[in-house]
């Protein structure tokens, strides 16, 4: 931990200082109101050593980093069939692209963009009891935080301006790939979206994708060695939405973005680290993040390839 925490800190100090020409997610009313200078990063090894520098005890909106847990708890109940619904490919697109699922009839090109995240709500909806309550405690028991809970501030409002999100539901629900009500996948899509972490927190929760066979402090598996493989293989490949094929090339880890400006990558059996600067880049993902954890992995010499 202590080369990981000198090289952490180097590093921290030179980004924090390069001018940031990425923008606030303004398009999500309450995400603008986020200070856009906070910068932090938490990693956690194997060791269960942890490290943090600024804001990595600040809470944020995670957004699409939570679609990992909801995808991770999908695979879990629906098992391989899953695949029948949404696909493993990167889109090339933006992440609400409406685009491919015309000509790929309504299923989506992988679970990361919008479309697909959209399905796998579906997916939860059909077998758990009580969604949200579900989903909840999946989460709370996965990251060991007890008094997670949903933003409805934040879920609001992204429910008063998911224009595209509604038209990408009834658009696969037209497909036959909805099963329930679009109301409903749709409230609970931007309920998981609005789930709030701190850096030090997404390191801890996702290092189930670091350790094969991983369980939580009340001794269940999350995910067997097979699906942990799978799920960081499509972090790899889709992790960043339009932009993940530069994230492998330049930085060299599994990984997923959201666009609070937060960025979780993994290096299996090494650690799990977590990066918050909420100004993204044209492509949706945090500016000064992916610059990190470029440096990161280069000083380090942990890309996986």
């Amino acid at each position: 931990m202590d080369t990981y925490k000198k090289i952490i800190e180097d590093i921290y100090l030179d980004v924090k200082e390069i001018e940031d020409t990425g923008k606030v997610a303004n398009y999500i009313p309450e995400l603008s109101l986020v200070d856009p200078t906070n910068f932090g990063i938490n990693i956690t090894t194997v060791k269960n050593e942890n490290f943090g520098i600024g804001n990595s005890d600040t809470k944020f909106s995670i957004q699409s980093i939570c679609k990992t847990l909801s995808l991770t708890l999908a695979y879990k109940l629906e098992g391989e069939k899953l695949w029948d619904r949404v696909d493993v490919e990167p889109s090339g697109n933006p992440f609400n692209s409406l685009l491919q699922l015309e000509a790929d009839c309504g299923k989506p090109r992988n679970p990361f963009i919008n479309a697909g995240a959209i399905v796998v709500a579906d997916v939860l909806i059909s077998h758990l009891k009580n969604p949200m309550e579900d989903f909840l405690n999946f989460c709370r028991e996965t990251s060991n935080i007890p008094d997670l809970n949903y933003s409805e501030k934040v879920a609001e409002s992204e429910k008063n301006t998911g224009y595209r999100n509604v038209a990408l539901c009834n658009f696969i629900k037209s497909f036959g790939n909805i099963k329930n009500e679009v109301d409903e996948v749709l409230d609970f899509y931007f309920h998981i979206c609005s789930i709030k972490m701190t850096c030090k927190e997404l390191s801890n929760t996702f290092m189930y994708l670091v350790k094969d066979n991983f369980k939580t402090q009340t001794g269940k598996e999350v995910l067997n060695a097979s699906q942990t493989k799978r799920i960081n293989a499509i972090m790899l490949t889709c992790g960043f939405y339009d932009e993940s094929g530069e994230f492998a090339f330049r930085v060299g880890l599994a990984g997923k973005s959201g666009v609070g400006g937060g960025i979780i990558a993994i290096h299996p059996d090494e650690y799990c680290i977590a990066v918050w600067s909420p100004k993204l880049n044209k492509k949706g993902n945090s500016y000064k993040g992916m610059c990190f954890l470029e440096h990161f992995t280069t000083k380090t010499a942990s890309s996986i390839f």
